[in-house]
């Protein structure tokens, strides 16, 4: 992972960070541009893509470019979101969906032998779908080419997140230009804490789970005592939320270097007593990303109840596919989908009851639900046949 390499530190985030702490405000979404630029051709040449993956960062120039038609009701926008989701589609699911929709010769020639998937395809998509999307809503007004390639190129978070949103980012370019000396120490202090923290979760616990987690393939599952898978299942519960929290926590502190700030994406998720607190807790932007621009473009709540669990169905789904391409995250999205929908069922039964819970109720809905989530992390885990062996065998031994 990027993050826990010295190039990322000593040729990208301390430069960067020193530079647009030594710059004015009219330099500094330049220096955001240059060095995100230099982050995503560097990292793609040394690991994901090579050249042909460096090359794609001609899709952000191409994005600040075609932003500038962006305005109220207008038909670029929509455009902007389909080309949006056209790369994304292309360089992620190709393969997945030709293979899925196509038989015999016709899946041969369909076929992207060379595919390779762009560096962090899957967060950029989605913070350009936000901007057109908000654009044609008219939530944030006209701004310039330097403050959105700032954004769209800000290297923290391109890889990891969390996914940030324009109206949050650009105010953050001016406070940065405003703050004391001590306000400034300040940042320094607490952003190389989080990372530090990252880092720890990251080495400390991410990564001494894979000791256990590497044993859910099909040859060991098929070998183990019934007793061991459910603890296999758990370590990668927590290797997973450790990886990706500190990673988050690496962004976020990466951030604080220049004076800026960008939400917060886990809330200690594994404490929550239902499933819908879960997904308020657990990748809180990439959660706000679902409800505000697929769950309520679909007409979220306001609808009849039947739609409602469509809709919902429909939201967890799409949050399955973006996490891989493979039938296994769509299970995993619908496992995710039953639960909200069972939840919902449950309030709506019960009236949402308001008296408080016991704690005996709370220790019961907090170990339904905790069960629940690690279950799912077995679709999550494991190609869809190998998890289905898996929950064979957890089953009947």
């Amino acid at each position: 992972m990027i993050f826990n390499t010295f190039a990322y530190y000593l040729l990208f985030l301390l430069p960067a960070a020193v530079l647009y702490r030594l710059t004015s405000r009219r330099v500094r979404p330049w220096i955001c541009t240059l060095f995100g630029a230099g982050f995503y051709i560097f990292f793609s040449l040394t690991g994901l893509g090579g050249a042909r993956g460096a090359f794609c960062v001609g899709i952000f120039f191409w994005e600040a470019l075609f932003s500038r038609l962006y305005s109220k009701k207008s038909v670029f926008c929509i455009i902007g979101i389909v080309q949006s989701v056209a790369f994304l589609a292309i360089f992620k699911y190709w393969n997945f969906f030709t293979g899925l929709f196509s038989w015999g010769g016709a899946r041969e020639q369909l076929h992207w032998e060379s595919a390779f998937l762009p560096l962090g395809i899957s967060f950029f998509t989605f913070e350009f779908i936000h901007y057109a999307a908000d654009r044609y809503q008219g939530k944030l007004p006209k701004d310039n080419v330097a403050d959105y390639l700032a954004f769209i190129f800000f290297f923290p978070t391109m890889v990891a997140g969390p996914i940030k949103r324009f109206g949050y980012f650009a105010p953050g370019l001016d406070q940065s230009h405003t703050k004391t000396p001590k306000q400034r120490w300040g940042d320094w202090e607490r952003g190389i804490t989080r990372i530090l923290t990252g880092l720890v979760k990251k080495f400390a616990v991410a990564d001494v789970m894979t000791a256990f987690t590497n044993h859910l393939n099909r040859d060991d599952i098929a070998v183990a005592h019934r007793w061991v898978l459910p603890l296999w299942v758990l370590a990668y519960g927590v290797k997973i939320y450790f990886d990706f929290s500190g990673y988050s926590d690496i962004a976020i502190g990466s951030t604080r270097l220049f004076g800026m700030q960008i939400p917060e994406n886990f809330d200690w998720p594994y404490f929550r007593t239902n499933i819908a607190e879960f997904w308020r807790h657990w990748h809180m932007s990439l959660y706000r990303w679902l409800v505000d621009y697929v769950y309520i473009p679909l007409g979220g709540s306001r609808v009849v109840r039947p739609r409602i669990y469509l809709n919902i169905m429909i939201t967890m789904l799409v949050s399955g596919i973006w996490h891989g391409a493979g039938l296994n995250f769509v299970a995993w999205g619908a496992w995710h989908g039953v639960l909200l929908c069972i939840h919902r069922l449950w309030v709506a039964a019960t009236g949402g009851r308001s008296a408080e819970p016991s704690r005996v109720a709370m220790i019961g809905a907090w170990a339904i639900t905790f069960v629940a989530v690690n279950l799912g992390w077995a679709l999550f885990a494991m190609d869809i046949h190998t998890a289905g062996f898996f929950f064979y065998r957890l089953v009947h031994g």
